[in-house]
């Protein structure tokens, strides 16, 4: 599922415009993104959680020339799968 086909799901399910349907789902992704941005643990109950998580700068290496290269810190967010959405996907 994509986010066209989410917003089209929310229109259906609750009859209301497209456009109202975008703004909810619009809204929703942009206040976990903000979340996650400022650092804070979005968690969904039941379905998952998303995290940010922190990485150190360390010294790795160009695959090409083996040469050694600093790799600067940074911040990725992670993703973490509910009790109940495992067992929900296991069973169907």
């Amino acid at each position: 599922m994509n986010k066209l086909e989410l917003v089209a799901a929310l229109k259906n399910d609750r009859g209301i415009s497209k456009t109202d349907a975008a703004k909810v789902v619009q809204i929703f992704f942009d206040s976990m993104t903000e979340a996650l941005a400022r650092g804070e643990r979005v968690e969904i109950r039941g379905l998952c959680s998303f995290y940010v998580k922190e990485y150190k700068s360390y010294t790795g290496r160009n695959p090409k020339t083996g040469e050694p290269v600093v790799i600067e810190p940074k911040k990725l967010p992670f993703f973490k799968c509910g009790k109940e959405l495992k067992e929900r996907v296991d069973i169907e």
